[in-house]
């Protein structure tokens, strides 16, 4: 009986230190430029792969820009921009990209012509980035998600190396970051409001 009381203890700690995490973690946009070993983020994404997945294996791949490689980087994202904005913005983007933020992660997946296989890795790599995100956070990492256009942008994947037929599920900016910066919450609606609930 008290190891059956013990157990349920454990899991009930467990259960709230998990469910802290998922409250308390917010997208970082600003990193102090402290260097993140590459062990370390490699550590992290073994875990985040225990995401579910329905293929038959994995639908995730990576490219990692770190140190040196972040210049790569930052010009395949300056190719994509209008010849004056590049003039306006191209040396804060380049000591943003080369200086400030150590890590530059992208998620990609195979392109997919049947809609339902689309869907399952779409949705199992999402997963995947949400865990590292969150294991990221348990140890002083922050991450934000970006989905922005050079993404989509030709010049953009061919600079950085994605293959013909692979697509960016999302690049992700890590870092070490100032904990008295981070964002306040956006509230969140009540699950009340938004369940439909079916119960006979």
């Amino acid at each position: 009986m008290l190891k059956i009381r013990r157990e349920y203890i454990l899991e009930s700690e467990s259960y709230q230190f998990i469910e802290k995490t998922i409250r308390e973690r917010r997208t970082v946009n600003q990193f102090t430029g402290e260097n993140v070993p590459v062990s370390l983020i490699m550590e992290l994404l073994d875990a985040a792969v225990w995401a579910p997945f329905h293929s038959r294996k994995e639908p995730w791949r990576f490219l990692m820009f770190v140190n040196e490689g972040r210049k790569q980087f930052s010009d395949a994202v300056l190719a994509t921009y209008p010849a004056d904005k590049r003039e306006q913005y191209g040396e804060r983007v380049e000591q943003a990209y080369c200086s400030e933020v150590p890590v530059h992660l992208l998620v990609l997946i195979d392109e997919e012509p049947r809609w339902k296989e689309w869907e399952e890795a779409l949705s199992a790599t999402s997963a995947l980035i949400q865990n590292l995100q969150l294991l990221a956070w348990e140890r002083d990492i922050g991450v934000v998600w970006k989905t922005n256009d050079y993404n989509w942008s030709p010049v953009f994947r061919e600079a950085v190396g994605v293959k013909p037929g692979q697509k960016v599920v999302g690049t992700l900016h890590m870092g070490y970051f100032d904990k008295s910066k981070v964002r306040r919450p956006r509230p969140r609606t009540a699950v009340s409001e938004l369940l439909t609930l079916v119960d006979s």
